[in-house]
């Protein structure tokens, strides 16, 4: 496996990236919580999310609004960090492909980032439209001009922004998402990096068990990481502008078979789990590892429960495989399921740090 990923990078010409990769948070939770968490080691955490309003950036509530400055807050503890604001998110995009089809409407959204940027002091801003000119949460529009239209949404707001400031975008990890979604040759020029969320490869929809967020290689079953990195590099994107991700919660499968201790066996959804949710459950598992795809797996006879995550170990073979390949960074979906001490950040950081 790691001569594969050597001979890839080998055979992709990845460009050397003497910078320490990245370390990067999403955090959707509330004033708080964040004071809870240790943030040593953190370079970006981004605010998930904020929507639209009419054509412009808006922040929900006033609740939202305090946890965003409580994040701005944390930069006077931790003075290496930097704060996003983002856009969208899972079933937050309703509007975005109507909003962004026209000229005026990318106009009006570009000022308000400005705007929002400015008055509370943030670092950028991370773009999750899930998703330009492919399905994503049912019910909401998309069309194939979408692609186009969201490069015009890119250049704009570099166009708009200090040169100080991130632009980032989070990618979906399907081949689908990678041939349909993003003039990768176009929008790549104008961001920082993009956020690639290799995980969710199972889930709700899923009728098998699997991997939700596998590392793998570029042949393994389905979906993996390596995989979704591999036709990045073909589409010209280059390693030191790709952030990997990582999971920080727990999906759940029931009514698994005992074969192969539940992995790749018939599905019925069950749920997902923080880490610490879990942690009350872990018990009632047996707990396995997946070297093919440098995952770990577990499986509870007695309730016939099959769990796919990250771990200690999973994270820290993903910190192994950004180093190799000299990618940006990592970044994981999201704090609030980590525990709040010696949690997956700590390892994360500790990996990378460590280098």
């Amino acid at each position: 496996m790691w001569t594969l990923w050597s001979c890839s990078k080998a055979k992709n010409d990845a460009v050397t990236n003497d910078a320490q990769p990245l370390v990067i948070a999403y955090y959707a939770g509330d004033a708080a919580a964040i004071q809870s968490y240790d943030l040593h080691g953190v370079d970006q955490i981004i605010y998930s999310f904020m929507h639209l309003k009419g054509n412009r950036l808006a922040i929900d509530n006033e609740a939202d609004s305090l946890a965003l400055v409580a994040l701005i807050n944390q930069k006077i503890k931790y003075p290496q960090l930097k704060v996003l604001v983002s856009l969208g998110g899972w079933g937050g995009c309703e509007t975005c492909s109507s909003v962004f089809s026209s000229a005026e409407g990318r106009a009006e959204f570009v000022k308000s980032c400005v705007e929002v940027i400015d008055f509370y002091g943030a670092d950028g801003i991370d773009l999750d439209w899930e998703y330009p000119a492919i399905a994503g949460y049912p019910g909401h529009e998309f069309q194939p001009a979408d692609r186009e239209n969201f490069t015009a949404l890119v250049q704009s707001l570099r166009q708009a922004m200090r040169e100080d400031l991130v632009l980032s975008f989070a990618a979906g990890a399907s081949s689908n998402f990678i041939e349909n979604s993003v003039e990768w040759e176009k929008v790549m020029p104008e961001v920082d990096h993009v956020n690639i969320m290799t995980y969710d490869f199972y889930g709700a929809g899923s009728t098998m068990t699997g991997h939700h967020t596998a590392l793998g290689s570029n042949t393994f079953e389905k979906r993996s990481a390596v995989q979704t990195i591999e036709e990045l590099y073909k589409k010209g994107v280059k390693p030191e502008q790709i952030v990997l991700g990582a999971a920080f919660y727990v999906k759940t499968f029931k009514n698994i078979d005992s074969l192969n201790n539940g992995l790749f066996q018939p599905a019925e959804w069950n749920r997902s789990y923080s880490q610490p949710e879990f942690e009350t459950i872990k018990s009632e598992f047996d707990f396995y590892w997946d070297e093919a795809a440098q995952a770990p797996y577990a499986y509870s006879t007695e309730n016939r429960i099959f769990a796919t995550f990250d771990d200690q170990r999973s994270i820290e073979s993903k910190v192994s495989y950004v180093l190799n390949q000299n990618l940006k960074g990592i970044m994981f979906w999201q704090l609030m399921n980590d525990h709040k001490k010696d949690g997956l950040l700590k390892t994360m950081v500790n990996a990378v740090k460590s280098d």
